[in-house]
C-alpha cells in the first residue's frame, strides 16, 4: 500500500495490498479497495465506493480476504476523477480497466471487468458497463444506460437517459432508445471543444438520414478519431444505424 500527501482518508476505508493512491485523495467513509490498484491525484472516492474487486466471471480467483491483491489485471483510476456513492469498479481479466483521467462518475455506477473509459467522460447514475467495454473521451452517458459487452462507442458521442447499447457507437454521435438509435451528430458536445463550425456541419451531413454513412468523405481534423472507432468497432460506420 502506498498512500500520496495530503489525502483525507474516512477511517472506515478498507485499504488492500498492491494499492496505490496519489496525492490529495479524498475518500469517503466504507470505500472498499483492493489491489492492484492505481488511484491518481486529486480523485474523490464516495462513500461506500468498492475498487478493486474480482472480475465478476465464472471461474476467476476470489482472494479470501480484503487484504490480499487480487491475480488478475488491475484497475487504475486517471488524475482528477470523481467516483460518487455506491459505485463499483471491477478488475480487468484480460486487460486493465481504466477510468481515464477528469472523470465523472456518479452514484451507482457498475464498471464491469476489462472496461476502457477515456478522459472526461460524463456517467450518469445507474449506469451498467458489461466487460470489456471501450470508450473514447468526452462520452456523456445519460442515467439507466445499459452497455453490452465488448462495445466502443467513439469520442464525444451523447447517450440519451434509459438507452440501451447494443451496437458501436460512432464518434460524436447522439443517440437515444431501445435499442439505441442513430439520431444526429452531438453539434453542443463538439463546438463546446472548439471543433469550426464546418467540422461540425460535415458530421451533421454523414448523420443526416439517407447519408452515404461510410463513403462520406470526413474533416482531416477529426480523422484521428473516427480512425481510432473504426479499428476498434464491430459494425460498419453509421450503416448499422439504419
Amino acid at each position: 500500500m502506498t498512500i500520496g500527501d495530503s489525502c483525507e482518508i474516512h477511517p472506515t476505508v478498507v485499504i488492500g495490498d498492491e494499492v496505490t493512491i496519489g496525492n490529495r485523495v479524498s475518500i469517503g467513509p466504507y470505500a472498499v479497495l483492493t489491489g492492484p490498484l492505481d488511484i491518481g491525484d486529486d480523485c474523490w472516492i464516495g462513500a461506500h465506493v468498492t475498487l478493486g474487486a474480482p472480475p465478476e466471471w465464472i471461474g476467476k480467483v476470489h482472494p479470501r480476504t480484503w487484504k490480499e491483491a487480487s491475480p488478475h489485471k488491475g484497475v487504475v483510476i486517471g488524475a482528477g476523477t470523481v467516483i460518487r456513492e455506491l459505485s463499483a469498479v471491477h478488475q480487468g481479466a484480460e486487460r486493465t480497466t481504466r477510468i481515464g483521467r477528469g472523470g465523472f462518475v456518479m452514484n451507482r455506477i457498475s464498471v464491469a471487468h476489462d472496461v476502457q473509459i477515456g478522459e472526461d467522460c460524463t456517467i450518469a447514475p445507474s449506469t451498467t458497463f458489461g466487460g470489456h467495454v471501450t470508450m473514447g473521451d468526452g462520452v456523456n452517458l445519460g442515467i439507466n444506460t445499459v452497455i453490452h459487452q465488448r462495445r466502443v462507442i467513439g469520442d464525444r458521442a451523447m447517450v440519451g437517459m434509459g438507452s440501451v447499447i447494443a451496437k458501436d457507437i460512432p464518434p460524436f454521435a447522439t443517440v437515444f432508445g431501445n435499442p439505441v438509435t442513430l439520431r444526429g451528430a452531438n453539434r453542443m458536445g463538439m463546438a463546446r471543444i472548439g471543433i469550426a463550425e464546418a467540422d461540425i456541419a460535415a458530421v451533421e451531413a454523414l448523420y443526416a438520414p439517407g447519408s452515404p454513412g461510410a463513403h462520406a468523405d470526413l474533416p482531416e481534423s477529426l480523422a484521428e478519431a473516427f480512425g481510432w472507432w473504426r479499428d476498434l468497432a464491430v459494425k460498419p460506420l453509421v450503416t448499422s444505424f439504419r
